[in-house]
């Protein structure tokens, strides 16, 4: 599926690379299911929706790292608020990433590219419409360059927060602007070679160990 955002330059480069990556991938999915069918059980997938386009939603799948709670205990994005949901074995997810391996499911429908900006929640779209009309005009990814220079950053910044409206706040005012900048910078520069580049950093910085 081509569209806004995916020449079918980035759409066979994303099919050629998910090909190399299945045969590597399907069997740590299955490793990764058996360990939370022992560990915490069903619902093995957290699915929300999140934004295609200003317009168009899509649902991204995850590996479920929380314990379960009802819809409205669970909108907008995870900060320190939310901490004592993450269940011990989604704390090792999240840490390595790996709750991000269903996102291959998006990539082959096309939802996703392997690079791209982060798809945002729709309530983002709705109080930044301007801002993600040119954010969104490349596909969202599963990294891309503003995940590689401010994730960590951001996640810091969210971590210290204590209740949901620090938490949309911090987002909204401190985390929202200074990625949207860098996706743009991701825009104007945008090639395969770049996101070769991208995705070489990321599984660097995914294999380097951690302090």
């Amino acid at each position: 599926m081509c569209g806004a955002g995916m020449t079918p330059q980035k759409r066979a480069f994303d099919l050629v690379l998910l090909l190399l990556a299945l045969p590597l991938a399907l069997p740590l999915l299955a490793l990764l299911l058996g360990l939370m069918a022992l560990c915490q059980g069903r619902p093995f997938f957290y699915v929300s929706e999140r934004m295609l386009s200003p317009t168009r939603g899509f649902y991204l799948i995850k590996l479920r790292s929380m314990h379960p709670v009802s819809a409205a205990e669970n909108s907008g994005v995870s900060g320190g608020d939310k901490a004592a949901r993450i269940t011990r074995l989604g704390a090792i997810l999240r840490r390595s990433h790996l709750d991000e391996l269903p996102q291959l499911w998006n990539v082959l429908r096309g939802e996703l590219s392997f690079v791209g900006p982060r798809p945002p929640l729709r309530q983002y779209i709705k109080s930044n419409p301007e801002l993600y009309d040119i954010v969104l005009k490349n596909r969202p990814g599963i990294t891309g360059l503003a995940t590689l220079i401010f994730h960590r950053h951001e996640a810091c910044l969210l971590a210290a927060c204590t209740t949901p409206a620090q938490t949309e706040a911090t987002y909204t005012r401190r985390c929202i602007p200074r990625k949207a900048r860098i996706d743009l910078l991701y825009q104007e520069r945008q090639s395969l070679c770049l996101d070769l580049w991208l995705i070489g950093r990321t599984i660097a910085t995914l294999l380097r160990p951690r302090v």
